[in-house]
């Protein structure tokens, strides 16, 4: 697999240098007079890969929207490199957005536009000039191994590819925190196979700090067990016993947090609810 030159977006980044990419301070949201989650503190390190799992319905996705700044806590407080962001007006918001990559649920394309404006569309938003939005458009989809798509429509694309042009997108703007929202729902397992290597691919690649939300325990776990070789730009298994080092885990149960951890303290967990999860 070819690398490309994106490179993250320092534009905000470097303001407070010590500051985690994410930080959840007690962050508690509700709808409808139902309490969703409760009570959130957890943080993404400079470079970290947070792997976030529960049962469905548990407010996984509204975690990664609350990160986004698409919707406000009921209580609490969220920091993104540094910025309070619970109380940032939506403009105020639109910089730091700039650092921040997203993968929606089913990709979430656009139809009518080709890949190359799919992908480019934020960088067009931007007013960047036409040849480098097809320089950068074209290094993203190398990344993802689809630069002989450019022209095509989503509609002439299989959903792994789709699935692929939506991370292409997420990392267009050369983001420095990533939030995937289940990037392999739906997909047949070989699929999830390209998808899950595209993610390790970035995180070893540029070190971007990252929250992976996944219903898959096989994803998690390729995850943690599995490496991106720049040398020979290959994927390769970690030797037995060992995980990625900057790769941990989060779960959400009953819109609590039930674990924040390592991949070991997770396995030895001698907590009911995570030994029947991860059973």
């Amino acid at each position: 697999m070819a690398t490309s030159e994106i490179a993250p977006d320092v534009s905000l980044v470097q303001a407070y240098p010590d500051a985690p990419a994410l930080r959840f301070d007690n962050v508690s949201v509700g709808f409808e007079g139902k309490d969703v989650l409760e009570n959130i503190s957890f943080e993404v390190k400079r470079g970290e890969t947070r792997i976030l799992l529960g049962p469905a319905g548990v407010g996984k996705s509204v975690l990664l929207k609350l990160a986004n700044g698409l919707i406000k806590p009921d209580s609490g407080r969220i920091y993104v490199f540094g910025f309070e962001i619970t109380s940032m007006r939506e403009e105020d918001l639109y910089p730091l957005r700039d650092c921040i990559g997203m993968v929606f649920q089913e990709s979430a394309l656009f139809d009518s536009l080709t890949v190359r404006d799919n992908v480019g569309y934020r960088l067009a938003e931007d007013h960047l000039p036409e040849d480098e939005i097809d320089r950068r458009v074209a290094q993203a989809l190398c990344f993802v191994e689809l630069d002989h798509t450019m022209d095509k429509y989503p509609s002439e694309l299989s959903g792994g590819m789709r699935r692929r042009v939506a991370i292409a997108r997420a990392i267009v703007s050369r983001p420095s925190l990533i939030l995937y929202d289940s990037p392999t729902g739906g997909l047949d397992p070989i699929t999830s196979t390209t998808i899950i290597e595209l993610v390790i691919k970035q995180r070893d690649v540029y070190k971007t700090s990252s929250i992976i939300v996944t219903h898959r325990l096989q994803d998690a776990f390729m995850i943690v067990s599995h490496r991106f070789d720049c040398n020979t730009n290959k994927m390769e298994p970690l030797p037995p016993n060992q995980t990625d080092p900057q790769t941990s885990f989060l779960i959400l149960h009953q819109g609590r947090l039930a674990f924040d951890g390592s991949t070991h303290d997770l396995i030895h967990s001698d907590d009911p609810f995570l030994k029947e999860y991860l059973s």
